[in-house]
């Protein structure tokens, strides 16, 4: 949008003033048009003037000059014929003299000068006169005969020499004819008489100035006036222009400069304004977009209630202009929609059904709205002690502004409307039209974030496959339990139960059919629990249960009751199958077992697996040597795996991977191991119980810290197999630990593959999506490891951005001898090429299996034939192993 700065209040325009802003503009350098004129033809006069003079001047000078010329020419000539017939007449001596006496005085008033001179022969026989000085032009005529005429600045000049003729002889007896007798010289000075003519001139013109000053003062005044009242007209417009309302009143076309160029000029402003009317936005409006603007800041006290939010922004828009009603529309199912109607006070009851007869009809005008059978209206009163708003008729119809969109938005809204006065001015309603959107956004933003956050905080405690409460509430409240149990001086059980053999349910009949069951079986046992007693999701198929104020008998009895319950359970498919299971559950007592909620709970899974060893489907009351066994084992291992962390004993084992082309050895992948009194105790060993005593993480990151550091010291520059457990990978700061592990190692992220089994992706498919989809981004390798194991390999490979898949190495090792275990692998092998994925066969034992793996194509190989588990790498050049 453009802006227009103006002043706040409207003033009339005021000449005063305007001509004081003109006079600090000319001491600015700014002149007004009057004097700019004067000037100029000032200017123009003395130029002109002057211009005249010189002009005039050189002309007067050139003719008088032409004419001194000429005439001191014919007096030359008409003094030499004068003097021939004279002394062709044969004059006397007196009669010379006089003529020369009245030839030097004819011409002294006008500037012209006759000489006569004497020639030696004359001298000889009538004696010397007295004459002027002969200079070298003179005695040059008299020498040579020939006739001279000189032009200087300011005379002219002309030497005639006096030749003897044949006649002349009678008196001059001496000469002969062509003898020189003398020289007759004419001078002309004109200097004088240009100096006269160019004062004549000076006189005539000054004499023509005033003349020529008044009428050019008249036309100057004439010419100003016209441009000034103009001008005085179209400022004068222009100045009472204090808002863009102003411009409306603006007619430009109207003014006529009577100058063509001034009213081409006025037409171009008119089309300027014309222009600034449709995109200019004054202050004010400004102002209110932004005063509402700022109405839409959502805080972190949106989420306690939407509708109270959005019933505070009706407040606060009432603060930037009087609005009576704000109403949302959200879809909330296929063609089912809400309609939630705020209003700032109560409304009447005519009101109200006027408003809804009103938003109904512009939902069934929209094409938007065309699949609504169902619109359910709420409406909300803000404040209720405001006065009654009463709205007529047409008040509804022209002064509510809504807004639809095509589908709907965050939150489910699809509309939004607003009523208010100030939407009859149509700046501002174009304004409010550009709001709404926003506040569309706003409104389903807040609402979202209320549905949101309802969400996340049930969520944070319960399991949203079967709404048990989920391990982070289970722990809470065991260490709740304990506590109280503690001060109140009575007992409690804890049961840890794990359906048996519930993998074979997901891969025969898929993902979709284990998660039924695990809603049911989470139905059957909470009937089976008393009343009072918690049962939560742990995590997979293992679930726990906090059974108050119970002793050993008690916690045994309800145990006994789950175990039937789930061996009665039955789960009937689509098809007419009928699914069963059993459990397997281990229980334990506070005090008698455990005095904290970890060890208490180490117990009870050692007695699970008890159960399980037992033949499953079982319950494993313990006795008192399983309280001996069972501490032994959890206080020993626990005590050894924190001890390792702790001490940073955890070692980084390395086993190759091979390409099965080349035969180089390309990878290899890092595995944990513990060293316990000069022993290596194996991952498996350990690695359940880091994760159940919460240290996975942390054990974790010390494998990979180690692992990249060794690798970098023995030169390893191909890719690195690293295992991440799922349950480390829930929290945020391993993540960004193991991170700043590569970052420092000197590895480059597409140098690092995270490994993930196909049993942790079913368990945590949501999680791990978002997971792998950030380490992807950020480079990283990933890779799905034993896959084919499970019934939905084929899904996860599809929703997941994998490069690495390792094949089940079960498929491998009896590929030479099972041909649906072939069929498996040639499977998996063309699916992965299609898909631009490597291959990796685990469980790779012997040559005639490496050998079928490359006539097959498969990318790379590991196993005990190509490389044992060990703290040093290899040669890059793999030998195979020699026979015994």
């Amino acid at each position: 949008m453009t802006q227009i700065n103006v002043e706040p209040e409207s003033r009339p325009y005021d000449p005063v003033v305007a001509d004081r802003r003109t006079s600090m503009q000319r001491l600015g350098g700014v002149m007004r048009i009057r004097t700019f004129i004067l000037a100029a033809s000032a200017a123009v006069g003395i130029l002109f003037f002057g211009g005249t003079y010189l002009m005039m001047g050189g002309i007067l000078d050139q003719v008088v000059k032409a004419n001194a010329v000429r005439t001191s020419d014919a007096v030359a000539r008409v003094t030499f014929t004068s003097m021939y017939q004279l002394m062709s007449a044969g004059w006397k001596r007196a009669q010379a003299e006089a003529f020369l006496k009245a030839t030097h005085g004819a011409g002294a008033e006008s500037g012209l000068d006759i000489e006569i001179y004497r020639g030696k022969l004359v001298e000889a026989i009538y004696d010397a006169i007295e004459q002027a000085p002969m200079d070298s032009q003179i005695l040059g005529a008299l020498a040579d005969g020939r006739r001279r005429h000189l032009e200087g600045e300011n005379s002219v000049r002309h030497i005639y020499p006096l030749v003897a003729e044949e006649r002349c002889l009678r008196c001059h007896r001496n000469a002969t004819e062509g003898s020189v007798l003398g020289a007759i010289e004419i001078r002309q000075e004109f200097g004088p008489v240009v100096a006269d003519a160019r004062g004549d001139l000076v006189v005539a013109l000054g004499a023509l100035l005033p003349l020529i000053v008044a009428l050019a003062s008249v036309v100057v005044w004439w010419v100003c006036r016209r441009i000034e009242d103009s001008l005085y007209d179209l400022g004068a417009s222009l100045e009472r222009v204090n808002s863009v309302s102003d411009l409306r009143q603006v007619a430009l076309d109207r003014h006529d400069l009577r100058f063509l160029e001034l009213n081409r000029l006025v037409g171009s402003l008119d089309v300027l304004v014309n222009k600034l009317r449709t995109v200019a936005v004054d202050k004010d409006i400004l102002t209110f977009e932004i005063g509402l603007l700022e109405k839409f800041v959502i805080t972190s006290d949106v989420v306690r209630d939407w509708r109270e939010y959005v019933g505070q922004l009706l407040s606060d828009i009432n603060r930037v202009m009087p609005a009576h009603v704000l109403f949302s529309v959200f879809k909330i199912d296929d063609e089912v929609f809400d309609l939630e109607i705020f209003w700032r006070g109560r409304p009447s009851p005519a009101t109200k059904s006027m408003m809804e007869t009103h938003i109904r009809a512009a939902l069934a005008d929209s094409p938007n709205f065309s699949d609504m059978t169902a619109c359910s209206l709420n409406h909300h009163v803000v404040d209720g002690d405001l006065a009654e708003v009463v709205l007529s008729e047409d008040a509804v119809a022209v002064r509510v502004k809504s807004f639809f969109v095509d589908s709907p938005k965050i939150g489910g809204i699809v509309g939004i409307g607003v009523h208010s006065e100030v939407l009859e001015d149509e700046t501002r309603h174009l304004v409010m039209e550009s709001v709404l959107s926003t506040l569309l956004n706003v409104v389903g933003s807040v609402k979202a974030i209320y549905k949101y956050t309802r969400d996340l905080e049930y969520y944070a405690t319960r399991d949203p496959l079967t709404d048990l409460f989920n391990q982070r509430v289970f722990w809470e409240l065991a260490n709740y339990e304990i506590g109280r149990a503690a001060r109140h001086g009575y007992s409690f059980g804890l049961l840890l139960i794990d359906l048996d053999n519930f993998k074979v349910i997901n891969d025969s009949h898929g993902h979709p059919v284990g998660d039924r069951y695990l809603q049911q079986f989470a139905r059957e046992v909470q009937e089976a629990l008393r009343a009072g007693d918690v049962l939560a999701r742990y995590g997979g198929d293992e679930f726990v249960a906090i059974l108050p104020e119970a002793d050993l008998n008690g916690v045994a009895m309800v145990a006994e009751r789950v175990r039937a319950a789930i061996e009665a359970m039955q789960l009937e498919l689509d098809d007419g199958v009928r699914l069963r299971g059993t459990g397997s559950i281990g229980m334990a007592v506070f005090p008698e077992h455990a005095d904290n909620a970890k060890d208490l709970f180490l117990f009870a899974d050692n007695m699970m697996y008890k159960a399980k060893a037992g033949g499953k489907d079982r319950v494993a009351v313990p006795t008192a040597d399983d309280v001996v066994d069972a501490f032994r084992d959890i206080t020993e291992k626990s005590a050894l795996v924190l001890e390792a962390i702790e001490s940073k004993r955890v070692i980084p084992f390395f086993q190759p991977i091979l390409d099965v082309a080349t035969k180089h050895i390309v990878a290899y992948e890092v595995l944990s191991r513990i060293e316990v009194n000069g022993e290596i105790m194996r991952a498996d060993e350990f690695v359940e119980i880091a994760e159940k005593m919460g240290v996975i993480h942390r054990l974790d990151a010390l494998v990979i810290e180690a692992a990249l550091a060794r690798l970098r010291e023995m030169e390893h520059d191909g890719r690195v197999f690293i295992n991440l457990s799922p349950r480390a990978l829930v929290l945020s700061e391993f993540g960004r630990n193991v991170r700043q592990i590569v970052a420092a190692s000197g590895f480059r992220n597409d140098q690092i593959v995270f490994e993930i089994t196909e049993r942790d992706t079913v368990k945590n498919i949501s999680m791990l999506e978002r997971l792998l989809n950030e380490l992807k981004l950020e480079g990283f390798k990933l890779a799905i490891d034993d896959f084919g194991s499970g019934f939905s390999s084929f899904h996860y490979l599809r929703r997941f951005p994998i490069d690495y898949l390792k094949i089940e190495g079960d498929f491998i090792a009896n590929m030479l001898t099972s041909q649906k275990d072939r069929a498996v692998v040639t499977s998996i092998k063309s699916l992965a090429q299609e898909m631009g994925i490597t291959i990796v066969a685990e469980f790779v034992e012997s040559q005639e299996v490496l050998d079928e793996l490359h006539q097959m194509g498969v990318h790379l190989a590991q196993g005990y034939y190509i490389g044992k588990p060990q703290r040093e790498t290899i040669s890059a050049d793999w030998l195979a192993p020699v026979k015994d």
